[in-house]
């Protein structure tokens, strides 16, 4: 039920929400959890099981207060299908060093080897200059699709987030200072050369020093409900519905005159 409830369901409730810039889900695949990302000597691997990721993103901030506002609802649907939401602030936004992607509306499995990596960082030496040079550097690879780097403000268990009753928000030590890394290949088999390459194995050779905890999840789902400020049709509709209409060809499914019917009032 949770895939089903989080892709059709709770999905179109936040992309009527007011202020929302941008909105993704990725999906992780349980099945497909060995061997994604190399893991230096001393680096400890995060064991928490995870499900998925959400990316929303804001124009400003006064945007973001705007949909955080009318969230209330949104954060109350949780406890229907999530056991455990913990949400990491970015005020400064994300860096995207590459992304080939041409369908940036995706709505369906992911056609890409794409891996999220999640990495505790070192809290005594720079790690977050590290990962922006490292990431710089790596991204100028022709196998690398996509390169996204997500460096959040540390968790705080004191204050956690979203405010959603019912639901967990207590993260280990592990996952408290996080740096997480989208990295996406034309195949598994394109990932592991690039895992031989020299740029990253000496990229490699220096983890133990930044990283202090890391762990690697597979996406095998790639959901688009808002983008530029609007949903699409996965957001108005459900993604499998959004599915329907563009295997059957149903071009009238999105002509304005339909889509108005569904657009917030």
């Amino acid at each position: 039920m949770f895939e089903t409830y989080w892709r059709d369901v709770h999905s179109t409730l936040c992309s009527r929400l007011p202020g929302l810039g941008f909105y993704v889900q990725q999906h992780f695949d349980r099945s497909h959890s060995a061997n994604l990302w190399p893991i230096a000597d001393g680096v400890r691997p995060i064991l928490a099981v995870l499900d998925g990721s959400a990316e929303l993103g804001f124009e400003n901030a006064e945007n973001q207060a705007i949909f955080a506002k009318a969230g209330t609802i949104l954060y109350q649907d949780e406890a229907n299908f999530i056991g455990e939401a913990v949400a990491y602030a970015l005020p400064t936004g994300s860096t995207t060093y590459v992304d080939r992607e041409e369908d940036g509306c995706r709505n369906g499995p992911d056609r890409y080897h794409r891996v999220h990596v999640y990495m505790n960082k070192r809290t005594d030496v720079d790690a977050t200059g590290w990962l922006r040079e490292t990431s710089a550097e790596l991204a100028r690879t022709d196998v690398v699709q996509k390169w996204k780097l997500h460096l959040p403000d540390a968790y705080d268990n004191a204050h956690p987030a979203p405010p959603s009753p019912g639901v967990a928000h207590i993260v280990d030590d592990d996952r408290l200072n996080l740096a997480v890394i989208e990295a996406a290949f034309p195949s598994a088999r394109a990932a592991r050369e690039f895992f031989r390459s020299p740029a990253f194995q000496h990229v490699l050779s220096h983890q133990r020093e930044f990283v202090a905890a890391l762990g690697a999840y597979k996406v095998k789902g790639f959901y688009t409900f808002v983008r530029g400020g609007r949903p699409t049709t996965a957001g108005l509709r459900g993604s499998r519905a959004a599915e329907l209409i563009e295997s059957a060809g149903a071009v009238n499914q999105i002509e304005q005159s339909v889509v108005s019917m569904f657009a917030p009032r």
